[in-house]
């Protein structure tokens, strides 16, 4: 973990607790790298949150290639637990999310903006140009978060989910630049007002 990335967590806890008192609990939320222990805490969250969930082999292949240096994959934690994860594919200049999902008991306390932020950190780190994802055209909150970051739809791909439902691709471009720079840190000193 980089010291920007110490820096960053310092005050997680009162954003994703919603402690605001000035108690520190003794727990923060800390995002690590997924590895294939935190399986067994994952695949309950991914059951919930996708109606073709990914099984605990493709999650192993996925890992795989991230230690061959294709991938990035995180996990957020929180008092010991895992609540939340993320992850993109390294292609050519491009970084395609594949997935963030949080704990439906955990939602709307910004675990997945945390997640997204380190994602797009990671993407600017290991020299990508742009990112790039699909979301389900009616997760319109997902949609709001992903524009956060600079995304905007670029097409639709037809009854991509489930081979019903549609798919709108999203791309954020020039993510080397000092204007997405400012974005991220913005997004940072403004996450304790996340939805």
């Amino acid at each position: 973990m980089s010291i920007l990335s110490r820096f960053l967590r310092r005050d997680k806890t009162e954003w994703a607790t919603g402690v605001t008192d000035g108690a520190t609990p003794p727990d923060a939320l800390t995002i690590e790298p997924m590895r294939r222990a935190h399986l067994p805490e994952i695949l309950p969250i991914e059951l919930t949150a996708y109606p073709q969930p990914w099984s605990q082999g493709v999650f192993q292949d996925e890992l795989a290639m991230q230690a061959r240096g294709s991938r990035h994959y995180l996990v957020a934690k929180l008092a010991g637990r895992i609540v939340g994860y993320g992850g993109m594919i390294y292609m050519d200049t491009a970084a395609h999310i594949t997935n963030v999902a949080v704990d439906v008991a955990m939602r709307r306390r910004g675990i997945a903006t945390e997640l997204m932020l380190d994602l797009a950190w990671e993407a600017r780190r290991a020299g990508m140009a742009s990112l790039t994802l699909e979301v389900r055209e009616s997760n319109v909150s997902a949609q709001s978060l992903y524009r956060r970051f600079g995304f905007a739809p670029v097409g639709v791909r037809a009854k991509y989910y489930e081979n019903r439902d549609d798919a709108i691709v999203m791309w954020c471009t020039d993510i080397q630049s000092e204007a997405y720079e400012a974005r991220l840190q913005t997004i940072e000193a403004e996450r304790g007002s996340d939805s």
